[in-house]
């Protein structure tokens, strides 16, 4: 029979794992779409718009997301931008996220051999046409270990959400460790939540991997 304090534990772990994935999923999504984007500029853009995006990535991967969350929640309000502690913590993880997404694409975007672009673009097609329908496909298989391993780290960097005052899995358990004082109970079972969530998206980013190979192409 379960204790009536892990029984409260994991209730509160459960409402907090609920928060944690409300957080997890649309900065995953929306973290590897800014990667997307500004990993093709910083590639193939005009002057103008890859020295934004390096400036971009330069400065969101040279300072401790900790930092992004404060400013973004309590430094953004002494200039009239009001965030909630949700849109405070998704925004921060997508502009986080998307800084380092950004170079894995660029990487891989500039490992694909320029005749690739050249062909294409002997065959008629645009610039746009030649890098979106010939150039990103093959850059993406090669950037997705990279890009899983980011949103491997995403989904423990949710845990810092608690700090702007959003209660999700570590902020749950912290609150209830701070009332028992059994902080060790406490973050040991965090830790278990947190290692099951790391698993399933390492199974799931090992099948997406494995479904867009394509025999000869990299490691099967």
């Amino acid at each position: 029979m379960i204790s009536p304090f892990f029984q409260e534990l994991l209730e509160a772990l459960n409402r907090g794992l609920i928060m944690s994935m409300a957080l997890i999923l649309p900065s995953a999504a929306g973290g590897v779409l800014v990667g997307i984007m500004a990993g093709c500029l910083r590639a193939f853009g005009d002057t103008f718009f890859r020295k934004i995006c390096d400036t971009y990535a330069a400065i969101f991967r040279g300072t401790p997301l900790v930092v992004q969350l404060f400013i973004l929640y309590f430094g953004l309000p002494n200039i009239g931008i009001y965030l909630t502690p949700y849109a405070a913590a998704v925004t921060g993880f997508i502009l986080c996220s998307g800084a380092y997404q950004s170079e894995y694409v660029r990487g891989a975007l500039l490992a694909i051999k320029r005749n690739q672009y050249l062909g294409a673009q002997a065959l008629g097609l645009t610039k746009f046409q030649s890098i979106f329908w010939i150039i990103v496909p093959q850059a993406m298989r090669k950037a997705l270990p990279g890009c899983g391993n980011e949103v491997i780290y995403l989904i423990k960097y949710s845990s810092l959400a608690y700090i702007v005052t959003f209660m999700e899995l570590t902020g749950e358990g912290k609150t209830l460790a701070t009332e028992y004082f059994r902080f060790t109970e406490v973050f040991a079972v965090i830790g278990l939540y947190y290692l099951a969530l790391v698993s399933m998206a390492i199974f799931v980013l090992k099948k997406i991997e494995k479904t867009l190979h394509i025999p000869g192409f990299g490691k099967g």
